[in-house]
């Protein structure tokens, strides 16, 4: 065949991989073919091909239906290769193909993925692909005369002084692809940008991420295991269930390390860290008490805690604790509230809950929430300034420690609660316990938590669910004294236990 016609020929094998990229993969390159690196290879590994047909059939299904998928894996499972193959796949099976390639660091793009995919590029079996799409330092691209600017994918390292490089990822009737390579070092404002630029209609739209997961916070956990897990397609890749992986080195971190350590679970088993070396609360605590029954005192006081806020990303937020109880009772939130309509709404719940303190963020609006609380008669109102000056705190197991100041203090009384007490079953409300991290203040030894400002800075939204539930942490609250006698064995889980509790005019105070 002269080159003319099996340039033809490939030209028609691509348009019949337009929506196969598996098919794309077993056909360009050479598997199997002696003389080549790949000799002794049968193609992609299981998960692989699992995910490349996955793909497909979205394709092959609705085309304009956008794909998001997300991969977390331990070390050496090949999904450099699988950026690499999903690259080539796009860019040439589709015209004026746009797309963008982003990593966690510019030296990730420059010395593994981009190396990677020149590889993978190399490997090509048809020549007439290599004249047809040029591969350059950060970019790959169509060599048709017109197409240079239209039809490419780039390599970008992100910035959060420049989120909106990745905004503008338009490319209406077409196809577009947007690859996060180690997603989990990748802050949230990245991803709120480039989730904003996909919303052509008409189009091919590919979102796909991949990392081990290093970090117990942060939008790719949030994919994969968090509150946006039913947005996206996901999966866990363990090491030893993959062909390529160094099994002696995988055991030998197991042996090293533990099967249950953080580093077994991150670099071995794909799974995300029970907590991330500075983060303050680990998953595992939250998510234990997001399950956990506790049975009801009668001498339990009832407690209130109110973070306040107006306008915004943040929401107000009323938390409700009884004792080692904060399900039993549903929380209220508030979007845009002024502090009026806000202290009214508080007056409200207090008048049916009766609580025995009510402990107020005072900073934000705060002030003139307590003031309105005051004015309308509500009992029991305490305002709580975050900045204060810290107290000693428990810890964990009777251990107390120093606080930079009272949301340090409050937090770190909440955080050993946690090891006993029940909370709400929500994504969000874990997101905000676990997502502050934490140091220590100047004298090198009291417990700092990290401002809201630097979580902020850092792309996690402000935790003002946490924060409301520290609240009811402000003060030691007296037990209740009872007129008769309460059976939480019997009333456990039924809703008279608090209607009793409201009719017999129970009394407590601040202690």
């Amino acid at each position: 065949m002269t080159p003319a016609e099996i340039r033809s020929e490939v030209i028609a094998d691509l348009g019949r991989f337009t929506h196969d990229p598996l098919g794309f993969v077993l056909w360009a390159f050479p598997w199997g073919v002696e003389g080549t690196s790949l000799a002794k290879e049968d193609g992609p590994d299981l998960w692989q091909r699992e995910q490349l047909e996955a793909i497909g059939a979205d394709l092959r299904a609705n085309p304009h239906k956008p794909i998001q998928d997300a991969t977390a894996s331990g070390h050496g499972i090949g999904k450099s290769s699988q950026v690499s193959w999903l690259i080539l796949w796009a860019v040439m099976t589709h015209e004026d193909t746009r797309g963008v390639v982003t990593a966690n660091t510019e030296g990730q793009l420059r010395t593994k993925t981009w190396p990677e995919l020149s590889k993978w590029y190399s490997l090509l079996q048809f020549d007439c692909l290599r004249d047809m799409f040029v591969l350059e330092a950060t970019s790959i691209h169509s060599t048709e005369s017109g197409h240079e600017r239209t039809w490419r994918i780039d390599a970008i390292p992100w910035s959060e002084r420049n989120t909106e490089a990745f905004a503008g990822l338009h490319n209406a009737g077409k196809r577009v692809i947007l690859l996060f390579d180690e997603a989990s070092s990748i802050i949230d404002p990245i991803w709120d940008t480039a989730s904003g630029g996909l919303t052509d209609a008409g189009t091919e739209l590919l979102w796909l991420a991949y990392g081990n997961p290093t970090r117990n916070s942060g939008r790719f956990r949030d994919v994969i295991v968090g509150r946006f897990r039913n947005q996206w397609r996901h999966r866990m890749i363990d090491g030893r269930n993959v062909k390529r992986t160094n099994k002696a080195q995988l055991q030998a971190w197991i042996d090293a390390y533990g099967e249950d350590s953080d580093f077994v679970r991150v670099r071995v088993k794909g799974q995300f860290p029970s907590r991330s070396s500075s983060q303050f609360i680990g998953t595992d605590l939250v998510q234990a008490a997001r399950k956990r029954e506790v049975p009801m005192l009668a001498s339990d006081p009832l407690v209130f805690g109110v973070d306040c806020a107006r306008f915004g990303d943040d929401h107000s937020t009323l938390a409700i604790r009884r004792g080692r109880d904060a399900r039993g009772i549903a929380w209220r939130q508030w979007e845009d509230q002024d502090a009026m309509t806000l202290a009214g709404d508080i007056a409200l719940e207090a008048q049916r809950w009766k609580p025995a303190a009510i402990f107020v963020d005072a900073g934000n609006i705060g002030a003139a929430v307590i003031d309105r609380l005051r004015q309308l008669g509500v009992e029991n109102v305490y305002e709580i300034w975050f900045g204060g000056k810290g107290r000693d705190a428990e810890w964990a197991n009777g251990i107390r420690v120093k606080t930079k100041n009272r949301r340090a203090e409050m937090w770190t009384t909440m955080r050993s609660w946690l090891a006993t007490g029940a909370i709400p079953d929500e994504d969000n409300l874990e997101a905000d316990l676990t997502g502050p991290e934490y140091g220590y203040g100047a004298d090198q030894v009291s417990i700092q938590l990290e401002s809201k400002k630097d979580m902020k800075a850092r792309g996690m939204p402000s935790p003002d669910d946490g924060d409301a539930l520290a609240l009811t942490f402000a003060e030691p609250v007296m037990p209740v004294e009872n007129s008769f006698y309460y059976n939480p064995a019997t009333e456990f889980g039924s809703p008279k236990q608090y209607d009793r509790y409201e009719e017999v005019g129970c009394s407590s105070r601040v202690h």
